[in-house]
């Protein structure tokens, strides 16, 4: 995998719901007098938020982080991001302290461009603990005895997908293709959402939301995060009619407590027989949708591309700390494959993701239609990585169909 991976994916997890990119330390006062990290916190208000946000546009993701590292001499250095004070974690050593000291010595926290995008709830509980609750509860919903179920629905999902979009196609871009496929199945996984015409109309709107959750947080017209703010309203909209009638059809027995995640959510009660508000089932959903979404078509894409680069090998993407990272080399994982920490796809400890069953279910099943289909060739050999929160490629990866 490209070097910017390493630092990306080891830099931070953003804990929205499935999805485990981006952790943040935050010290805390109550902890007593910290000894911080080296490093600065740039403009009042915007921090380094522009640079970081710029280089991972421009498709030099890893500078922000290497340029820190080498200036400060050091795997952990303090910034400024998305509106507050941020120590930035690198490497096996950081992954593990990170993984190992939840609710420890490090929170969960997310920025206000997320909360107040995602979480606006009925309840007195802070972003933190709602996504706690999602953690908590969706292991065993998720579990892959659980998923078989999902099986069957996902192959269908894909087959109409393919061959609506793939056949008879000299030409197709990866990327887009991969981000339909992996909504179209969480619509139908969390909420029972099939219709292809309903789907593509949310789509728009999901795009906006996404673009906009890592954004720094300006509420005026025409930015990312007012569109996004925008776009989640309209969302929960949708979602609290979608809830209301389901209730309505478990009463009268027109839907099964088991169709999917919205059914199981209305229907779960906590320890005192009390059932989640409307509005909080909205919210989990939302998140859930998002996790199932962006980073799963980013991890289609790129396996797309990579085995363009190198069509005899299906392989697993690869991390940091080993020789020549840039090189492809499946030895690595023979024997004791790569050493703790270093290799954290689905993050680790108490902070692994949840729903890594049902993100591999979602690749494999895309990865089992378009090889079995199609050989294919890279377009644009050189095609730039940009980040924008999730690494995709710049003009969407176009590719040459070759079918069998």
């Amino acid at each position: 995998m490209d070097l910017f991976y390493v630092y990306l994916f080891s830099l931070i997890v953003f804990l929205v719901s499935l999805s485990i990119h981006f952790l943040f330390y935050k010290n805390k006062s109550t902890y007593g007098a910290v000894c911080l990290p080296p490093g600065k916190t740039g403009w009042p208000f915007f921090g380094e938020s522009l640079e970081f946000i710029t280089t991972n546009r421009k498709g030099h993701a890893e500078k922000f982080i290497l340029d820190r590292v080498a200036k400060y001499a050091s795997h952990v250095f303090k910034t400024h991001l998305f509106g507050a004070q941020t120590a930035v974690f690198c490497g096996p050593k950081e992954n593990k302290f990170l993984f190992s000291n939840e609710n420890k010595l490090v929170q969960v926290w997310l920025p206000s461009s997320v909360t107040k995008v995602i979480f606006t709830s009925a309840v007195d509980s802070s972003p933190g603990e709602e996504a706690l609750k999602i953690r908590n509860m969706l292991p065993n919903v998720l579990k892959p005895e659980n998923l078989q179920r999902y099986v069957s629905i996902i192959d269908h999902i894909a087959q109409k997908h393919f061959a609506e979009k793939c056949e008879s196609k000299k030409e197709i871009l990866v990327y887009p293709l991969a981000r339909r496929y992996t909504f179209w199945v969480a619509c139908k996984v969390f909420i029972s959402m099939e219709d292809p015409n309903d789907v593509a109309k949310f789509t728009e709107h999901f795009d906006a939301l996404i673009s906009g959750l890592f954004s720094i947080p300006i509420n005026f017209p025409g930015t990312n995060y007012n569109k996004a703010i925008k776009a989640s309203k309209f969302i929960r909209k949708h979602f609290l009619e979608t809830i209301k009638q389901r209730k309505i059809d478990l009463a009268e027995g027109k839907a099964s407590p088991t169709q999917d995640m919205l059914s199981h959510m209305l229907l779960m009660s906590d320890e005192n027989g009390k059932f989640m508000h409307e509005l909080d089932i909205a919210n989990k959903i939302l998140g859930l949708l998002i996790g199932g979404y962006d980073s799963s078509s980013s991890a289609c894409t790129f396996i797309v591309k990579y085995l363009a680069e190198l069509p005899e090998i299906y392989a697993e993407v690869y991390k940091e700390f080993f020789p020549e990272p840039q090189k492809f080399d499946p030895s690595r994982f023979e024997g004791f494959g790569p050493a703790p920490y270093t290799f954290v796809p689905f993050g680790g400890g108490p902070r692994m993701c949840p729903g890594k069953e049902y993100a591999r279910l979602i690749i494999l099943v895309f990865m089992h239609h378009i090889v079995k289909r199609f050989k294919w060739e890279k377009i644009i050999p050189d095609e730039k990585i940009v980040v924008d929160p999730m690494p995709f490629p710049a003009k969407g990866l176009p590719i040459r169909l070759y079918p069998h």
